[in-house]
């Protein structure tokens, strides 16, 4: 699958703030006391396992703001899968810089990469169903548009990106609000209608609620077991697409597809991944 590379621009503040963090008040001052000025060398970034990359376009990013004049080979894309040893970048010309970036262009690719393998895993488990394996806001604070981007080169899709994006309502905003026909009937009368709602339910009688008021696109099933999840396809009959959330692990992913739910939605795509070990070599 191609995906369309975020502008720089957007990705900037972000890779900044990390190497604000990291070089602290005084610099690299491990490289500034060891490396002799005008050393240069061409540094390799390696796989060190099987996954799926994501975070070069950050990780260049990051060298590029050290050092402009550094050269950047791009040997891999954002998406593609990839194996131990498999040459992923190359980057060459002052030491100093290359060492100075290595550790955030590492964090942000490793990380990125590790979301993307996970992403990947869970998408692999929906073959020869419809369902879609969406992220959540369970991001990284200041990190969720890398990390859903990561969602995306696994094969994933992006849930609400903010709180600003669509209605979501969730079972705190049901009983503060009194129910869910006092909620539905809020939706339709006040929100506008280029916004999607969607309504989060527990329980098959509060979705047989959700059918016969209308004023929802979509439903969310929250914590239902395979069974349950079963009984909500059937009783929804295609009226309205159905999500399937909550304790969404890898091993449990492709009998909740087999329900016929639309989505499954699992924060642990973010939240929970490990970083996918690369190195850099010189």
């Amino acid at each position: 699958m191609t995906h369309t590379p975020l502008p720089d621009l957007v990705l900037e503040p972000l890779v900044r703030a990390a190497l604000f963090e990291d070089l602290g008040t005084s610099g690299d001052i491990t490289t500034q006391t060891v490396i002799p000025a005008g050393t240069t060398y061409v540094a390799r970034l390696n796989a060190r396992a099987a996954g799926v990359v994501s975070g070069l376009q950050v990780a260049a990013l990051a060298f590029r703001l050290i050092d402009r004049d550094l050269r950047i080979t791009p040997r891999a894309t954002d998406g593609d899968q990839i194996a131990p040893g498999d040459l992923l970048m190359e980057i060459e010309g002052a030491a100093a810089s290359i060492l100075s970036a290595e550790r955030v262009a590492l964090n942000f690719a490793g990380r990125l990469s590790g979301i993307a393998t996970l992403t990947a895993g869970f998408v692999d488990q929906t073959k020869g169903t419809r369902t879609r394996i969406t992220c959540t806001r369970k991001t990284t604070p200041g990190l969720r548009l890398v990390e859903k981007q990561a969602v995306l080169h696994g094969g994933g899709f992006s849930h609400r990106f903010s709180l600003s994006d669509a209605i979501l309502i969730k079972d705190n905003h049901i009983a503060a609000a009194g129910g869910i026909r006092p909620v539905l009937q809020a939706v339709k009368a006040r929100a506008s209608h280029m916004i999607r709602t969607e309504i989060e339910v527990d329980r098959l009688d509060q979705l047989a609620e959700v059918l016969d008021e209308g004023g929802a696109d979509v439903v969310l099933l929250d914590n239902m077991d395979t069974a349950t999840l079963r009984d909500a396809v059937a009783l929804t009959a295609g009226r309205l697409p159905l999500e399937a959330s909550g304790n969404m692990r890898l091993d449990r992913v492709a009998e909740v597809a087999a329900t016929g739910v639309d989505y499954i939605s699992s924060g642990a795509l973010t939240h929970s991944a490990q970083t996918l070990d690369l190195g850099l070599d010189f």
